[in-house]
């Protein structure tokens, strides 16, 4: 296992997620033997940085991880969770969670804590000050039951930005959402950019994609071949993010023995894309997308032509990757933040953006299908 300097700790570059650990046939439920089997095969290669969260397996993951992770020595091991702030409901409740966290994994206190999913739709309340999100956590730091503080985001730019600017000069790390095809579909490479100007190192979630990024089309996985003819198209993910140096642990959300063995195996070396492969891997990525999403520029020649002031270029964006991958949460939640007025469903048809779009794009249309397929 190769190892990431973070302060004065030494973290294992590949840290297990548990938002899909194995489950018992035909229910869902954990099955804990096999939880425990894959821990145990973990530690002994050397990964020592595991990720839960209060709403991962409707509440059980936090749970199954304490009572596992307590067979082991405390400080064998690094423990992350979450303040479920994606949930409106929990803002006026953070000690009550806290509390029960510590509770349901066992701890006394956590190596690492999140805001969970900083987003369009919760900043502002993060923000509030009559939650006492911020104070409350700043607090536990100081008091020993949070180690290190951070967040996690499927938030745009824009967001990520009032987050910083409110909270950055507390935050010790960023989880985002990075793999080589949303290096530019979700301007993955923006934020990491952003992160970078606070001096904030990045963790990384979904580095396959949910698995979509495990098998690809026989000509792209062709083409990577031709360069790395033993290294597989997961492998590529991986090594695509040790090419990226702010990249501190990355996550994976293995849900089996195969899959824990493989990506183990990965990162027993430190293999990064040399500059030939790095332009290949995203000119692949480029020619993916091409297929089935639109080529806007972001020329924002439309939302100056547009009556009802709609962020043309920021939708199509969300309309891209919706469509793309055949759905998923991230435009849903960032269209139900919006007023009604700047919704797909506000679009009068009247193509005044289509009559200045230099790619001519069927902005209309695009908007139409968009609200059919966010219902």
């Amino acid at each position: 296992m190769i190892y990431s300097d973070f302060q004065n700790v030494k973290l294992s570059a590949l840290g297990m997620g548990t938002m899909r650990l194995p489950l018992i046939n035909g229910t869902n439920d954990i099955d804990k033997n096999a939880v425990r089997e894959m821990i145990a095969y973990a530690m002994e290669k050397g990964v020592n940085y595991y990720d839960t969260a209060w709403g991962y397996h409707s509440g059980n993951s936090e749970k199954v991880m304490g009572e596992v992770l307590g067979e082991y020595p405390r400080e064998s091991f690094y423990l992350a969770t979450k303040f479920p702030g994606y949930d409106l409901k929990n803002m006026d409740k953070v000690e009550e969670i806290f509390e029960t966290q510590l509770k349901k994994c066992g701890v006394e206190y956590f190596d690492f804590y999140m805001f969970h999913n900083v987003c369009e739709a919760n900043v502002d309340a993060y923000l509030d000050e009559k939650y006492g999100i911020y104070e409350y956590l700043i607090k536990q730091k100081k008091n020993g039951r949070i180690r290190h503080l951070g967040f996690s985001t499927h938030g745009n730019l824009d967001t990520m930005k009032r987050f910083l600017d409110a909270y950055g000069k507390d935050m010790e790390f960023c989880q985002i959402q990075l793999n080589w095809l949303d290096w530019k579909m979700q301007n993955a490479k923006a934020k990491v950019e952003l992160l970078k100007e606070w001096n904030i190192p990045v963790w990384v979630m979904e580095p396959v994609r949910g698995g979509k990024l495990a098998t690809i089309e026989p000509e792209f996985a062709n083409t990577l071949k031709c360069l790395r003819p033993e290294t597989s198209v997961v492998e590529w993910a991986f090594r695509f993010l040790q090419s990226i140096p702010t990249v501190t642990v990355t996550l994976s959300g293995m849900s089996n023995m195969e899959q824990l063995k493989q990506n183990i195996a990965t990162y027993e070396t430190c293999s990064p894309l040399t500059e030939r492969e790095m332009n290949v891997l995203l000119d692949v990525a480029k020619a993916m997308t091409a297929k089935n999403t639109l080529p806007c520029t972001a020329c924002r020649y439309c939302t100056d032509h547009c009556p009802m002031g709609l962020d043309i270029p920021a939708l199509i964006e969300l309309y891209n990757e919706h469509s793309y991958f055949g759905g998923g949460f991230l435009a849903p939640m960032v269209i139900a933040s919006l007023p009604d007025d700047k919704k797909p469903s506000a679009c009068l048809g009247c193509r005044a953006c289509e009559a200045v779009c230099p790619q001519t794009i069927k902005i209309s249309e695009m908007m139409t299908d968009f609200v059919e397929r966010l219902k």
